[in-house]
């Protein structure tokens, strides 16, 4: 029988949610799992997202103080998906009280922060673990294995892209991620951190940037506090001023000797969830969407086929199997989390770290940088 381990997560909101439901999948589609969670304990300063969560999920126990997560001696692990301006203290106090800490991304504000941030996880010895979630896709993770045997060759460039369009409706609510007070950047830590952690761990470091950005609508409505989502619309009552960019677009150049660009924009029209990328090297290549997470294009010079073949997700490919045993039959979102979560467990179980944890997320953090130093610079920037 595994041990428990006692978890406590921190904003109910929508990505509090699905990290909850994540934990129920790992006891449902990982038996072997070493570690079973145990959920001990909620926390959200809005008191009816706790007790919703509570009925659901079957939490013991809410608190609209998140630090009572901390102080509860019940609990080895916590998830924080709480607004970015809180991940710095949370992690602080996590790491204090020697718990192992999930963060989603993009850890902190800025690049400062994910560095205090690193630091003080790293001094007190604990886990840690970050929400990169489009890296577990079954055919990501046979990606990886296609770029490590060299079946690519190698990689002559690559393109990350990854077209959102939540906020693509003028009137869709300020919520905090709308605000630098709040999130820090916009697009650049929401988006292309996704983009630029699914590069390093695809084609490897990043050795020079440089980037432009646009913000494109400059005003939305105010949300009510404690409702909606960043996908949610209002209409009418008073707007505020945008404070971080909608778009960021650059250049970059591997340590390899790649180029390639990453994109992305928040408020893209037609366009829904489109994470994506576009390897191409020496001997062949590969393309994939997020939009399409269950097919990936391939490409070698050794095949018969004239272009690119299909393959379908399945039972073949890394963590599938856990969900469903038919190829073709396809994965979600929230399957992903679930293959996330059972990672950061295992991480735990075994006692060492895993990746991705907070180094992985202070070497995103160094390109955001670096990009953001263009911005001022209008050159190419060394990360």
């Amino acid at each position: 029988m595994a041990a428990q381990i006692g978890i406590g997560i921190i904003g109910m909101g929508w990505m509090g949610m699905v990290h909850g439901h994540a934990y129920h999948q790992v006891r449902h589609r990982f038996p072997e799992s070493e570690r079973l969670p145990d959920l001990v304990i909620c926390a959200d300063d809005v008191a009816s997202r706790c007790e919703q969560a509570q009925a659901m999920l079957g939490f013991k126990r809410t608190t609209t103080d998140w630090r009572e997560v901390m102080d509860d001696p019940d609990i080895s692990a916590v998830n924080i998906t709480a607004p970015n301006l809180l991940h710095l203290d949370m992690v602080r106090a996590a790491a204090a009280a020697g718990k192992h800490i999930f963060c989603e991304k993009p850890v902190g504000r800025s690049p400062d922060e994910t560095a205090e941030i690193a630091r003080a996880a790293s001094d007190a010895g604990v886990l840690t673990w970050v929400g990169y979630n489009y890296r577990w896709a079954p055919l990501v993770q046979h990606t990886r294995s296609l770029v490590a045997d060299g079946a690519l060759g190698d990689i002559t460039h690559y393109r990350g892209r990854f077209f959102a369009g939540y906020a693509s409706h003028p009137d869709g609510v300020l919520s905090w991620r709308f605000r630098r007070p709040d999130a820090g950047s916009g697009a650049l830590g929401d988006l292309m951190s996704h983009v630029t952690d699914m590069a390093h761990m695809l084609a490897g470091p990043v050795r020079r940037v440089v980037g432009q950005k646009a913000l494109i609508i400059e005003d939305r409505p105010v949300a009510p506090a404690g409702e909606g989502t960043h996908f949610s619309v209002g209409a009418g009552g008073k707007r505020e001023p945008v404070t971080n960019e909608d778009y960021v677009g650059a250049l970059v150049e591997f340590a390899n000797g790649a180029r390639g660009t990453f994109e992305v924009c928040r408020v893209i029209q037609g366009t829904k969830c489109q994470m994506a990328f576009e390897i191409h090297g020496t001997k062949g290549a590969v393309r994939w969407d997020f939009e399409r997470m269950n097919e990936l294009q391939f490409f070698s010079v050794d095949s018969p086929h004239d272009g690119f073949v299909t393959l379908q997700s399945g039972p073949a490919y890394p963590g599938h199997v856990h969900f469903n045993p038919g190829p073709a039959v396809g994965l979600g979102y929230d399957d992903l989390k679930a293959i996330e979560t059972f990672h950061f467990l295992q991480s735990i179980a075994a006692g060492r770290q895993g990746e991705p944890g907070f180094n992985e997320a202070l070497a995103v953090a160094g390109v955001l940088a670096a990009i953001e130093r263009s911005w001022s610079s209008d050159r190419w920037e060394t990360i």
